[in-house]
This record gives C-alpha cells, sequence and structure tokens, in this order.
C-alpha cells in the first residue's frame, strides 16, 4: 500500500492529509467547511482529494472521520453535530463522485485509532480514546482496530449518565440528546464553564478557570477539583468494562496539564481492582490524530 489520505470533516474546517506507507506526512491542508451546505459539502470535498492527488502526483486510498456515524441499517449518517449531514448517504455520495471505494468512521474512533497506531498509545493491546471539547466522545481499538460495535456507537460514553451523582452534582443538567445528567453535560469545556458560573456567578471558559486554578484563584481551584473528580467516577466505569492498558485524552480540554497529574487519584477508588495500572496521557499528534487516524483507516 502506497500513499494514503484522511480527511477529518468537522463543523468548521475540512482538513486533509496525505500519509507515506511508513506513517510520514506528506502533505496538510485545511479549508473552511461550507456551513448547512450538504452538496457544497460534498464538492469540497472531492475538490480537496482531487487537488492533493494532483499536487502530490498519485492516487491514494481515502478514509474520512466525521462528527457522527454510519447506520448499519441504512447506510446514512446519525448522531452528526453537522446537521447537514444527518440523514444523508455521504458515503455512497463520495464514492460515485472520486470513483473510488472509501472507509468512513467516527472522529473520535479516528482519534483513538491514530494514537494506538504510532501515537500514546502505541503497543497497548487496548486504547480508548476521550475527546473532552465541545462535547464528549470516546473510541476504542483493540489490537490496532477499531471496535464498531452492533449499533456503530462504540466509545460514546458521553450519553451514559454521570455515576454517582452528589449534592454538587445535582440537579441533573439537561443535555442537548433530550436526556439529563450526561456525561457530555458535566465534562464538556462549556459544561466545565457552566458549572463555574452556577457556583462562583463568573462566566468564564474552561482554558481560563485552569489557569486561574493554577494561580491560586479559589473559585477556579474547587470547579477543577469538581471536575476532575466526575471525570475520575466517568472514567473508571469505562476502566471497570474494558480494562484498557491506556487511556488518551483529546480535544481542548485534554490541553489541561493538571488532569494527567490529578485523575489517577481520581479514577483509583471507583476501580474494582486492589491495583490501577492504567495510564491517562496526553495525545502524541495533539489536533492531527484525526485526520491522522483516518488515513489509518486503510492499514
Amino acid at each position: 500500500m502506497n500513499m494514503r489520505l484522511g480527511i477529518d470533516l468537522g463543523g468548521t474546517k475540512i482538513e486533509i492529509m496525505a500519509l507515506d506507507a511508513s506513517g510520514k506526512m506528506l502533505l496538510r491542508q485545511r479549508i473552511a467547511t461550507p456551513q448547512d451546505d450538504y452538496p457544497a459539502t460534498l464538492k469540497a470535498i472531492a475538490s480537496l482529494v482531487e487537488a492533493t492527488e494532483k499536487q502530490l502526483g498519485q492516487r491514494g486510498t481515502l478514509g474520512i472521520g466525521i462528527p457522527g456515524a454510519e447506520s448499519l441499517a441504512t447506510g446514512l449518517i446519525k448522531n452528526a453535530n453537522s446537521t447537514c449531514l444527518i440523514g444523508q448517504p455521504l458515503k455512497h455520495d463520495l464514492q460515485a463522485l472520486l470513483q473510488r471505494e472509501i472507509r468512513l468512521a467516527n472522529d473520535a474512533n479516528c482519534f483513538a485509532l491514530s494514537e494506538a497506531i504510532d501515537g500514546s498509545g502505541r503497543g497497548a493491546p487496548i486504547v480508548f480514546g476521550v475527546i473532552l471539547g465541545t462535547g464528549v466522545g470516546g473510541g476504542i481499538v483493540v489490537e490496532q482496530r477499531v471496535l464498531t460495535g452492533a449499533n456503530a456507537i462504540a466509545g460514546e460514553w458521553g450519553h451514559n449518565p454521570l455515576p454517582l451523582p452528589d449534592t454538587d452534582d445535582l440537579p441533573l443538567p439537561a443535555c442537548y440528546c433530550g436526556r439529563r445528567g450526561c456525561i457530555e453535560a458535566y465534562l464538556s469545556g462549556p459544561a466545565l464553564s457552566a458549572d463555574h458560573a452556577r457556583h462562583s456567578g463568573e462566566q468564564l471558559n474552561a482554558s481560563d478557570i485552569a489557569e486561574r486554578a493554577e494561580h491560586g484563584d479559589g473559585a477556579c481551584e474547587a470547579s477543577m477539583q469538581r471536575y476532575e473528580k466526575r471525570l475520575g467516577r466517568a472514567l473508571a466505569g469505562i476502566i471497570n468494562i474494558l480494562d484498557p492498558q491506556v487511556i488518551v485524552l483529546g480535544g481542548g480540554l485534554s490541553k489541561i496539564s493538571r488532569l494527567y497529574r490529578n485523575l489517577p487519584d481520581c479514577c483509583g477508588p471507583h476501580v474494582f481492582s486492589d491495583v490501577f495500572y492504567t495510564r491517562i496521557l496526553p495525545p502524541t499528534h495533539g489536533d492531527s490524530s484525526g485526520v491522522r487516524g483516518a488515513a489509518w483507516l486503510w492499514d
């Protein structure tokens, strides 16, 4: 196998990366995502692929990471926060446009795959990739293969209930999915901001809360401790089921360095074991992991 192309189809940008047979990056570029326009999104992806192949002088395999999943029943896109994709035959339409087979996966699965193959989870039999950003998602990779599952939702831990809610966690916050008390409603970046505002009356974004906590702000420190305890309980539930060797954090909140110091102690009491060996690590490839993982769908 020669050149692999990966595309990360996001709500604001479409990014392409070309890898050679060894995984070395040959090219990386991005364009703005057409807003709420499915036909224009198809055209933008096709143009990006064609321009890349022309520039590099070769044709590649193509994997695409999307903010949703392909229904195993219909082949149509579901659970996408880019709503113009929902109900569309994305894979079928792109295969017709580009005249080749395409592999499609959830963007969190692509992130996990990238980190499992040649990132922070390299060599680990089971890797759980976590997205902590505007939403909360996850992907599972076993022996360097993405676990999709019977319903194409493997790793979607963000819409499980937060384990063991206490008085600080009440009332259960509403989630966009229509339920209350989802992990995403506590652990996304906007959720951390909302929790801080509820307790302090101050509107700050997640990175500012973390930064002020590092400089001794008591209210921000309390918000970070609540966040870490919730994240520890939520991850312990995953560990008790999957028992991964490595958990890699991605998304904007993965840049908060204190999480890697504090999470083992927050998870440990809730893990059903006398020892806690799972490593919780930052991503090796940062915000390139999603697009790299899309390319690695052809391994």
